[in-house]
């Protein structure tokens, strides 16, 4: 039940407080006053869409706060809010605050919680009908949601739309294996050529970079072979010297035994150019000038080159993609036997799916006949006595043609006012009187079947009047004996019904539009609703009517 409503910076709204009580509260007001602000602020709270422009100008955030209380009779909404994480004691308290960036942040009992588990929750506590369910009732595709709500149906629903998404999943890699067999012969001549190119050039790793040096090198054998022998002739002369410098050395070191470390590492040195100067040698020797070997390489290196440029921009690349092909080659070679296998499977899920469906579809049309007996005796308590209200579904079981993610029927809403007249869609023949009262009647019937205890009504009345009008009153009246039922509202009849009567104005203080709202004492409920009878000219015939009805509607 809603306890108490807060709001701050919301469009007309500076700063507002409501504390609801149980049974049936009112608001009424001239139009424009700012009554649609509070449905707007109750949308905001269940995760609606917000934008910055419902943040009251020149502030920087709007806020809206709802305190719920919630009793042990419905445990499912206190243990699924514990499942999140959110502890409670009954008592929720749901936060939003928006800021002039059109950015929202929510809360549940004081802790950060994400739109999608502010908006489920709300589901649960409250449920409103505005004008925008009046569109709803008029497009066929939300008869569906009415029928699955009414009768429970919800989790089987989204049980056969995971079955359903399976399926399609399965059916969809059935089609692609299916091409990919008609293109088969193509594609595996494609492949054997690319594996066979590849696997003929008999690809080492890094081939091409030692290739290059090669090519670098067969290319310049003439200026290699002239400075490498400049180098050698050098590095021969130098040796005898440095042989008789070691030998000096040596017998230096047999005077002076200091001066052996210097003998042995010039020693050592010497030796070692020795060394080098054979190394130059033996590299000499291999330096020829071979004009076919420089062809050879660059031939290997241009192979090498179009691979390249064919599968990868590296030499690994092109291994890799020769793996990957050969791989692809193999499963192709299987797919006949892949393909089998998956036709059975669809098959399998096919006639599942089919059965899920009939299933599902018998649910509903058993829920549709006591849905129209249903509502048919609510239409009669509404001044609809002589109304038909049927649903029609199409004939026969569903087929995979007709099935999608709700199944396969598509019911539709018929209805007649008049005896005589055959039923027709909702949308060619209902006038908005009654598209209200069987909103009224559809609303009704939801909340004595679900958990949610709070039903909010905005401008449910329109289009009624009359005797209409009371038997409206009187079925919201009804509703509010056993749920909290918080009704916008312009019809005194509906008005004279409530616990707690509301009234919502606007006025203008320091330049600034302000919508105000106060709860109004009995006296003031007999002059506003006078008003809304008679406007600016009631008389004591309308004070006394108003008396009259607010007694016999209490």
């Amino acid at each position: 039940m809603l306890r108490e409503l807060h709001i701050t910076n919301l469009a007309l709204i500076e700063k507002l407080s409501l504390v609801f009580a149980g049974g049936l509260s009112v608001l009424t007001g001239e139009t424009g006053a700012g009554k649609s602000i509070i449905l707007q602020a109750i949308h905001l709270l269940s995760g609606g869409k917000g934008s910055a422009a419902w943040v009251r100008s020149g502030t920087d955030s709007t806020t809206i706060e709802a305190l719920f209380e919630v009793g042990d009779d419905h445990s499912q909404v206190l243990e699924k809010l514990r499942e999140q994480g959110f502890e409670t004691d009954g008592a929720i308290v749901i936060k939003r605050v928006l800021s002039e960036n059109g950015r929202s942040r929510f809360y549940i009992n004081g802790s950060p919680a994400t739109a999608r588990i502010t908006g489920e929750l709300a589901e649960n506590l409250f449920s409103v009908a505005s004008q925008h369910d009046h569109q709803q009732l008029l497009a066929g595709r939300y008869h569906l949601d009415f029928i699955d709500a009414v009768g429970g149906l919800w989790q089987q629903r989204l049980d056969f739309s995971k079955q359903y998404d399976e399926w399609q999943q399965k059916k969809n890699e059935y089609e692609d294996l299916h091409r990919r067999e008609r293109e088969k012969e193509q594609r595996k001549d494609f492949l054997s050529f690319q594996v066979r190119e590849i696997t003929d050039a008999r690809i080492i790793p890094q081939e091409d970079d030692r290739l290059v040096m090669e090519k670098q090198r067969l290319k310049s054998a003439d200026d290699l072979n002239r400075l490498g022998r400049k180098s050698y002739s050098l590095l021969y002369d130098a040796i005898d010297p440095l042989a008789q410098m070691r030998k000096n050395l040596a017998q230096m070191t047999e005077l002076d035994p200091g001066v052996a470390a210097l003998s042995e590492e010039v020693a050592g040195l010497t030796y070692q150019l020795e060394e080098k100067l054979t190394a130059l040698r033996d590299y000499l020797d291999a330096i020829t000038d071979n004009p076919q070997a420089l062809e050879t390489v660059m031939a290997r290196l241009d192979v090498l080159q179009q691979l390249k440029r064919k599968y990868g921009p590296e030499l690994a690349d092109v291994i890799s993609y020769g793996s990957n092909a050969a791989r692809e080659l193999e499963e192709l070679e299987a797919l006949d036997v892949r393909l089998e296998k998956l036709a059975r499977e669809r098959q399998t899920m096919e006639e599942a799916l089919l059965k899920a469906a009939g299933q599902l579809s018998g649910a509903r049309r058993k829920t549709a006949l006591e849905l129209e007996v249903t509502i048919r005796n609510e239409l009669q308590s509404l001044c609809l006595d002589r109304a038909l209200f049927t649903i029609q579904f199409a004939e026969g079981e569903p087929d995979l043609a007709s099935l999608g993610r709700t199944g396969g029927d598509r019911p539709a809403f018929m209805f007649s006012a008049n005896p005589g007249e055959p039923v027709k869609p909702i949308a060619q023949i209902a006038s908005g009187g009654e598209l209200s009262r069987l909103l009224l009647a559809l609303k009704c019937l939801l909340a004595r079947r679900d958990q949610v205890e709070t039903v909010i009504f905005d401008e449910v009345d329109t289009g009624i009047s009359g005797k209409a009008a009371e038997s409206v009153a009187r079925k919201i009246k009804e509703l509010a004996s056993h749920h909290q039922v918080i009704c916008i509202t312009h019809l005194a009849q509906i008005a004279s019904c409530a616990h707690d009567h509301y009234r919502v104005s606007k006025h203008v203080s320091n330049d600034r539009t302000h919508t105000a709202i106060v709860l109004l004492d009995e006296a003031q409920k007999v002059t506003e609703l006078a008003g809304m009878l008679d406007g600016d000219s009631v008389t004591p015939r309308t004070l006394a009517y108003v008396t009259e009805l607010i007694n016999r509607n209490q």
